[in-house]
């Protein structure tokens, strides 16, 4: 149990501190491409005149990743915000891992080769096949791949779900091309069968999170380990099929597909086969894990539940252990934001629609599930829309500010969290207009919130978990231009962006004695836990980055 935080001599806000996410809201160029300035934002316009405002980084070294040319993403973001500290992610454990050669050394990638080895069975790969870096990366499927070869293993059967999402929006094709290569590099030699054997895009096939729609996941079990979903003699040709059937698909909603050889599906998974999971971020592999290693399922008809030997690239929930089997051993984030706040006793809400549920609940909580404290903690999701977020820009910014609203008027917080969502659904769809109407809805649900921090005396601190609506197309650096298509129209971007994300610290009633603490070398996420210490009236922990606030009043 961790020590309550230390009283400060300073004010407190009589009302509750606000802390609230605007997701995938970043500062972009100011351009056609970006929706954050192409939308009609007072409430933004009134932060910029009466709060207090700077920007943050939420990309790359900053929170965790590799390098930084790596995208920020909603799980590493909220792991930094309510960590307070930075903490190697899984990106770059795995990297590390795979570049030393330890994930080969380990007891798990042995017992996950032995049926291969001794008894002819099939080893299964499933995963986004990118190098978007944010759930998984091709090179770590390859390295384990061309690892398998050289221990001897006949039969590799890979299920690739489709990115356009963290990377660019009708990508897979290279992807593919890349793996197909090196899969006929290692079948040039005698004895092995290297083959990709089913797939889909990953917003309809496997890849479905928080149990939004586990129609997701069972579309994924029919094609990767039934072989029952519509067949092609290639991944190739699949993608090109669909393409060719609706020329503005992209390859994150292409449907799923089996591969067929001489009429039958190319690599069902069968009992004693191995499957390994590599993908590296939780939120979208923990329901396809509960598929394959619950005994007692009743989310969908699995028809058949093969017994394998299965593991993940991590273990993506410690406290239910899914999967019980895995490669890397995922970061150990303890001393939480949240978990400070109950050793004190101070009482804390947490708001979201489902699609962000768990990243202000478990990756807030540093990859924990459920409660430091039930007695001084709610949590309230509130369900998303099944549709293309892209047709209902809007999604549920009104219900989230809703629940919040009804929620502090009953009963009394010290700490609200709420995570905004639009900004990076729906840019993630590619669509800039109805982005546009996303930012614009999230902007009018602020207001309103805003106006009940306002009446109850408390404070709020703004920000973003990374940046994404703040660019909506290609830009080509060299050319300093958008890249553009064969009609010349701007090329979609659906990923995130390297930008930072503003942050705005709003205090209505003008009383509190804090500044922005201007004179920080670097400002980013991590320091918004302090931050949030500070302003409580306390004094923040030793580990903590330093708030990004401080005294007026000496």
């Amino acid at each position: 149990m961790l020590e309550p935080l230390k009283v400060m001599d300073v004010p407190r806000p009589k009302g509750p501190v606000f802390i609230i996410v605007l997701d995938g809201v970043g500062e972009g160029r100011k351009d056609e491409s970006d929706a954050v300035f192409l939308a009609r934002t007072p409430t933004f316009d009134m932060l910029d005149k009466v709060a207090q405002k700077t920007f943050l980084y939420a990309h790359g070294t900053h929170v965790g990743m590799p390098t930084d040319d790596d995208m920020g993403n909603s799980e590493v973001g909220h792991n930094a915000i309510g960590a307070g500290r930075i903490f190697a992610q899984g990106a770059s454990l795995v990297e590390n891992a795979v570049k030393s050669g330890r994930i080969f050394e380990s007891k798990t990638w042995h017992w996950l080769l032995e049926p291969a080895l001794r008894e002819d069975k099939k080893l299964h790969f499933i995963g986004l096949l990118s190098d978007g870096n944010v759930h998984s990366h091709i090179d770590h499927l390859i390295a384990m791949i061309r690892r398998a070869d050289e221990e001897g293993v006949a039969e590799v059967c890979v299920h690739p779900l489709l990115d356009g999402r963290d990377v660019g929006a009708t990508t897979a094709l290279v992807y593919i091309g890349k793996l197909e290569q090196a899969l006929a590099e290692i079948n040039a030699r005698e004895g092995r069968d290297y083959r990709i054997a089913s797939g889909g895009g990953r917003m309809v096939t496997t890849m479905d999170r928080y149990e939004a729609d586990w129609r997701i996941v069972e579309r994924g079990w029919h094609a990767h380990v039934l072989g029952d979903a519509r067949a092609f003699s290639s991944a190739s040709e699949a993608i090109e099929t669909f393409r060719a059937e609706n020329q503005s698909i992209d390859d994150q909603n292409l449907p799923a597909f089996t591969v067929v050889r001489n009429g039958k599906p190319a690599g069902t998974i069968e009992d004693g086969d191995t499957v390994i999971l590599f993908n590296f971020r939780g939120d979208r592999a923990i329901e396809i894990s509960h598929a394959f290693e619950a005994d007692a399922f009743d989310k969908f008809d699995r028809i058949r539940h093969p017994n394998v030997r299965y593991a993940g690239m991590m273990q993506y929930d410690g406290d239910t252990n899914t999967p019980a089997h895995y490669l890397v051993t995922p970061p150990t984030i303890d001393k939480t934001l949240g978990e400070y706040l109950c050793a004190t006793g101070l009482k804390q809400l947490a708001v979201a629609e489902t699609q962000k549920f768990g990243h202000v609940t478990y990756f807030w909580n540093g990859n924990r599930s459920g409660y430091f404290d039930a007695s001084r903690e709610k949590y309230i999701e509130v369900e998303s829309d099944r549709v293309d977020f892209s047709q209902r820009p809007w999604m549920k910014c009104a219900e989230v500010t809703d629940a919040i609203i009804a929620e502090v008027e009953a009963s009394h917080y010290d700490v609200v969290r709420v995570n905004y969502a639009n900004g990076d659904m729906v840019g993630h769809t590619g669509n800039r207009e109805a982005t546009i109407i996303a930012i614009e809805a999230v902007n009018l649900a602020l207001g309103r919130l805003l106006e009940k921090v306002r009446s109850l005396g408390g404070v709020a601190i703004i920000t973003a978990d990374h940046g994404n609506a703040d660019e909506m197309y290609q830009y080509d650096k060299k050319k300093g231009d958008f890249a553009r298509d064969s009609e010349g129209q701007p090329v979609p971007l659906t990923s995130h962006t390297l930008n930072r994300v503003p942050f705005w610290y709003y205090d209505p009633s003008r009383k509190l004695p804090w500044k922005l603490d201007l004179t920080l070398d670097v400002r980013r996420l991590s320091n918004i836990a302090a931050t949030v210490i500070s302003l409580l009236g306390y004094q923040p922990p030793s580990i903590y980055d330093p708030s990004l606030i401080r005294r007026t009043d000496g």
